[in-house]
């Protein structure tokens, strides 16, 4: 494969376009509503009005306003319409001959769409996930070119660097620091890995971004491979997404055919290789150690760090990983240049972060803002606000290591250092709108719940610790506790925050804790008076439902 090879590619694709193209999403959400069987009930369509030479329908990812799925859109510029059903479908071939289709349509003005700036979600809703052609047609893989051609890896390191990205696993922390780490750390060997285990409740965005653009993550990948030396790489993702695993599989058969993958990738001396690794959907698996230890083939469990990944990691290696996200990010950073990411977004927060939104808000799907864009653009002007004439009453980001942030600082700018002073993090991207009906009780009792669930069991803070957080929410829901229960659960959230061993443990209070600084009254509201409570004066002699082993 040379760049007269890649460039030829590009030529037919273009060339063998038809007029229009119907665009119609094949993302999960959408194909859960049957969106192939509306596929094939156009392409039908199109036969019998002897449109097929003229227009050709497509299937595409993510189209974003998952809401208002399926959808199907004409190009060029025609209408989205949204709510389709294969038994409707017909009526947009009609429209196309010039009659009028009674299709609900989504405005393309809406700020939905308008306040978005799309860089990891250009190529989503636009393209074919399954067809590298499609890929190599929007510039793919030509960064990567660039960087064997025009680049040593440690000008790549360099660019990331001066580009100022974040990994947007949740951390924030430099990218280009990280990769120059690895790059540094002595080794034959080394890894890289994409972390696509996203587990956060309400959290779609990697999904998204796999089955819509799964080439963008390979191209990231071998990028990385080259700036920090690395020849093999996995892809860990998790069993409950069949659909990304599925365009993750057919993308890397693609990319070996043209020999992209492989030996000698580009007729240079790179050589890189991708596998997936599957995992059982253990929510622990997210943490970089555990994550690594899974792909051992052992317990998905932390481990303490130093060492870390980048000097001791897969097998004993130097590791690379970062998020699904951090690496769709890559190419566009090299295709356009450093000074362009970093002319997005905030003075410590570069480019844009991909949300899912979702909850009690009229626009449920995933936006590509600004880093710095308010929340309340994001909820009310983007998001609708919340259905019913109700009113927001907070925002939950972060997922069970974030915190809830009340309508009253909806102003704050959405970047890492503004979301910490609220109690919160940027996570990996999942934000959960609540209306004025949500009671944060409630929420805190289902994330810990879930923390609980989830625990590996490794140490004893986060074991014991989440139990008895739970119990606790329990009882005060039950109306059975007093402010000495209250004042427990405050002491066991500082305890497990401060004694965990990996990040699951450590920010499992959070939602606890950020309920409790801005909602403390609803806590309150639910205690018993203390003079009521036969066990107020003495010991507790409340029981858990379930008593940990210590």
């Amino acid at each position: 494969m040379t760049h007269a090879d890649l460039q030829q590619i590009k030529e037919r694709e273009l060339a063998g376009r038809k007029k229009m193209v119907l665009r119609c999403c094949m993302a999960a959400g959408c194909m859960s509503l049957d969106s192939k069987g509306i596929k094939e009930r156009l392409e039908k369509a199109l036969a019998e009005a002897g449109l097929h030479n003229d227009v050709e329908v497509i299937g595409v990812g993510c189209m974003k306003l998952c809401c208002a799925g399926p959808l199907v859109q004409a190009d060029p510029d025609g209408p989205l319409y949204t709510n389709v059903t294969a038994e409707n479908a017909p009526s947009i071939i009609a429209a196309i001959k010039g009659g009028r289709s009674a299709l609900e349509q989504a405005d393309p003005q809406s700020p939905f769409f308008t306040q978005q700036q799309s860089i990891v979600l250009a190529n989503s809703g636009l393209i074919d996930p399954e067809r590298i052609e499609a890929y190599i047609a929007v510039d793919g893989y030509t960064a990567l070119l660039n960087a064997l051609t025009e680049l040593d890896p440690k000008g790549v390191v360099e660019t990331l660097v001066s580009s100022g990205l974040r990994g947007r696993g949740g951390a924030g922390f430099p990218t280009g620091l990280k990769w120059g780490t690895v790059a540094k750390s002595p080794g034959a060997k080394k890894y890289i890995i994409c972390n696509a285990d996203e587990g956060d409740p309400g959290a779609f965005m990697d999904r998204s971004v796999l089955e819509s653009d799964p080439h963008s993550i390979l191209e990231g990948m071998a990028i990385a491979a080259y700036a920090v030396g690395a020849d093999q790489g996995f892809i860990y993702v998790r069993a409950e997404y069949p659909l990304a695993i599925s365009r993750l599989q057919t993308a890397i058969k693609q990319a070996k055919r043209l020999g992209i993958l492989g030996s000698g990738i580009f007729e240079s001396p790179f050589n890189f290789n991708i596998d997936l690794r599957i995992g059982a959907g253990a929510f622990v698996c997210g943490e970089e150690t555990a994550l690594m230890a899974s792909v051992e083939g052992k317990r998905g469990t932390p481990r303490p760090r130093p060492p870390f990944p980048a000097e001791s990691g897969l097998w004993g290696c130097p590791t690379l990983i970062n998020n699904v996200e951090t690496l769709a990010n890559i190419a566009p950073i090299l295709r356009h240049g450093a000074e362009w990411f970093a002319g997005i977004g905030t003075l410590r927060s570069k480019g844009t972060k991909v949300f899912a939104l979702a909850g009690k808000i009229q626009n449920t799907g995933l936006i590509e803002v600004p880093m710095g864009t308010p929340l309340r653009t994001i909820v009310e002007t983007m998001g609708g606000g919340a259905p019913d004439g109700r009113q927001i009453k907070a925002v939950q980001t972060g997922g069970p290591s974030g915190g809830c942030i009340p309508a009253q600082h909806l102003d704050i700018p959405v970047d890492y250092e503004s979301l910490t002073t609220l109690g919160s993090i940027m996570g990996s991207g999942g934000m959960i709108v609540m209306d004025d009906s949500t009671r944060m009780v409630d929420v805190a009792r289902f994330f810990m719940e879930f923390c609980m669930d989830e625990s590996c069991g490794k140490c004893i803070p986060c074991r014991a610790g989440t139990v008895q957080m739970h119990h606790l929410l329990e009882k005060i829901l039950a109306r059975k506790a007093t402010a000495r229960d209250l004042a427990k659960l405050e002491d066991l959230c500082d305890m497990v925050k401060h004694t965990s061993l990996c990040g699951l443990g450590q920010t499992a209070p959070n939602p606890v804790v950020s309920t409790l600084r801005f909602f403390r009254h609803e806590y309150e509201e639910l205690l018993q008076d203390e003079a009521a409570d036969p066990n107020a004066a003495g010991h507790d002699t409340a029981a858990s439902p379930v008593t940990p082993a210590i």
